[in-house]
C-alpha cells in the first residue's frame, strides 16, 4: 500500500467538490489537496442538469436568496474576468398561469421574495404609469434588471410572449436568472484548482480512519492499488452517494433521492423561440390526449394515472446557439423517494411523450409534434434532498469531517457560493450570516423544528 499525506481530501469531483477544491486552493491557498472520484469529473450528475440558475427563492428566511445572490455574484465575476467561457446568460425564468388564483399568488409570493433580497417586483397591469417592461436579451448578463416583472395584462403578455397559450392570464418574469454550460464552468474551476496544486485521483474512497482528534486518514482504492492518505480533513461531496460515504464515519444523513429526467429533442418548427427564457407552467393539468387515447389509457391500470391531473412545473428552454433546433423539456410528476442506481433507469418510452404533451398546455405550438414525436434523448439524475429542500453545507459531528450535499436540483447554481462557504468552514474562515440555514445541527434547533412543522414551499420546480 502506498502512503502519503494531504492537507485535505475531497470525495467527489462533481461541481460541488470542484467548487470546494477551487476555493480551498485558489482563494485560501491550501496546498496538498486531493480530489478523489471513481469517475471522470462532472460525469455522475453534474453534466445531467438543465444548467439553469436563479435567485428567486421563497422563505422562510432569506438564506436561499442570499446563497444564490452570492453564487450569481461569483458567476458574474468569473464570466466578466475570463471572457465568459461558460456562456452565462440572463434570460430569466418565466412562470405562467391560466388561473386567476395563481396570478394572485404570484403577487403575494413575488412581494415576499422581493423583500427577502431578490430585487424589486414591478407590476404591469396595462395601465398608465406602469413601469416599463424590458424584454430579456438572448445573450449576455451585464446591466440587466433584477427582481421580477409581473405581467397581468393579456395584451402585454401576447405582445411579448405570443407563443404562450391564449389562456395565460399572468406571467412572472424573474430576472436574475438564466443558464450556462455546466461542463465549461466545471472545467474552468477545475483547471484553476489544478493549477493551484489540487491533485485529481481516480479511485474509490474505501475507508476513513479516526482517532481521538477526529479524522486521521483515508484509504483510496485505485487501479494501481490502495493508497493511504494521512489527513485531518475530509470533505464529503459525493452527490447521490453522500449517505454511503457518510456511513464510513458512522453517520446517517437526513436526506433522500428523487429521480429526475429531462428530454432533449429537436424543435424544427420553432414552437419555442431561440431567444426565450426558461418557461415554466405553474398549473396542475391533465395531459391533452385525444378522446380515443384517453379511453385506451384509462382502461389499463398501468396507464390510468396518465388520464388524471398531474402536478404543476412542466418547463422547457432552448438549448445551444441560434442555429441549434434543440429544446430541453422537464416535468417531474413522480416524486417518490428512490434508491440511486447507476446507470440511471430512465423511462425512455413514455416520458418524452408525456413531457412534450404536458409542455404543450403552455406552448400550443408543440402540439404539431403529437403525430410524429421528434427523436428524443433522455438523461438526468438524482436530486438529493432534505425534507425542506435546503442543502447541507456543514461540519459533521466527527472533527475534521465536512459535508456539501443535498443540493437537490440547484447544485450547479448553488455550488459557487456553497463551495466558498464549505471552504470557510474547513479553514476556519469568516462565515456569512446565511450559513446557519445550511448546518446539519439546525435539526436540533427548536425554532427550526417549529419552522419545519409549518413549511409550505420547497422552491422546487
Amino acid at each position: 500500500m502506498t502512503q502519503r499525506g494531504a492537507e485535505a481530501v475531497i470525495c467527489g469531483a462533481g461541481i460541488a467538490g470542484i467548487a470546494t477544491a477551487y476555493h480551498l486552493a485558489v482563494e485560501y491557498g491550501m496546498r496538498r489537496l486531493i480530489l478523489v472520484d471513481e469517475r471522470p469529473p462532472l460525469t455522475l450528475t453534474s453534466d445531467k442538469s438543465t444548467e439553469c440558475y436563479r435567485n428567486w427563492w421563497p422563505g422562510p428566511g432569506s438564506g436561499m436568496v442570499d446563497l444564490m445572490n452570492r453564487s450569481i455574484d461569483k458567476l458574474d465575476a468569473w464570466a466578466h474576468d475570463s471572457g465568459n467561457p461558460f456562456q452565462l446568460n440572463r434570460r430569466g425564468y418565466l412562470f405562467a398561469t391560466g388561473r386567476q388564483e395563481q396570478a394572485e399568488t404570484y403577487l403575494e409570493l413575488g412581494t415576499e421574495i422581493s423583500q427577502l433580497g431578490a430585487g424589486p417586483l414591478r407590476v404591469h397591469r396595462g395601465e398608465p404609469g406602469d413601469p416599463d417592461y424590458r424584454p430579456q436579451p438572448a445573450e449576455g448578463f451585464l446591466d440587466q434588471p433584477t427582481g421580477a416583472d409581473l405581467l397581468l395584462d393579456r395584451s402585454l403578455i401576447q405582445r411579448y410572449f405570443p407563443y404562450l397559450t391564449d389562456d395565460t392570464v399572468a406571467v412572472l418574469h424573474a430576472r436574475r436568472c438564466g443558464w450556462f454550460s455546466a461542463q465549461q464552468l466545471g472545467q474552468f474551476l477545475l483547471s484553476r484548482a489544478r493549477h493551484a496544486g489540487v491533485e485529481l485521483v481516480e479511485g474509490k474512497l474505501e475507508t476513513v480512519q479516526t482517532d481521538d482528534a477526529g479524522i486521521s486518514g483515508v484509504t483510496i482504492a485505485t487501479g494501481a492499488g490502495d493508497v493511504h492518505i494521512d489527513t485531518r480533513r475530509l470533505v464529503i461531496a459525493a452527490g447521490p452517494k453522500i449517505n454511503e460515504v457518510a456511513g464510513l464515519l458512522g453517520q446517517t444523513l437526513p436526506v433522500y433521492c428523487e429521480l429526475h429526467s429531462k428530454v432533449a429533442m429537436a424543435d424544427p418548427l420553432g414552437a419555442v423561440p431561440r431567444a426565450a427564457p426558461l418557461l415554466i407552467w405553474s398549473d396542475r393539468q391533465q395531459i391533452p390526449w385525444s378522446a380515443s387515447e384517453r379511453v385506451e389509457l384509462a382502461a389499463d391500470p398501468e396507464t390510468r394515472w396518465l388520464t388524471e391531473p398531474l402536478p404543476e412545473g412542466a418547463h422547457t428552454r432552448p438549448e445551444g446557439p441560434d442555429s441549434s433546433p434543440i429544446i430541453l423539456i422537464l416535468w417531474t410528476y413522480h416524486t417518490n423517494p428512490v434508491e440511486p442506481v447507476f446507470p440511471v433507469p430512465h423511462d425512455t418510452q413514455l416520458y418524452p411523450e408525456v413531457a412534450l404533451r404536458g409542455m404543450s398546455t403552455m406552448i400550443p405550438g408543440l402540439r404539431r409534434y403529437f403525430d410524429q414525436l421528434p427523436r428524443p434523448v433522455v438523461d438526468g439524475g438524482y436530486y438529493v434532498k432534505t425534507q425542506e429542500n435546503r442543502p447541507l453545507i456543514t461540519p459533521l459531528p466527527v472533527d475534521g469531517a465536512y459535508l456539501i450535499g443535498a443540493l437537490s436540483g440547484f447544485g450547479l447554481m448553488a455550488s459557487p457560493a456553497a463551495g466558498e462557504l464549505l471552504a470557510a468552514h474547513v479553514v476556519g474562515g469568516e462565515l456569512p450570516a446565511y450559513e446557519r440555514w445550511f448546518r446539519l445541527d439546525r435539526y436540533q434547533d427548536p425554532v427550526y423544528q417549529e419552522l419545519l412543522r409549518h413549511w409550505e414551499d420547497s422552491g422546487q420546480l
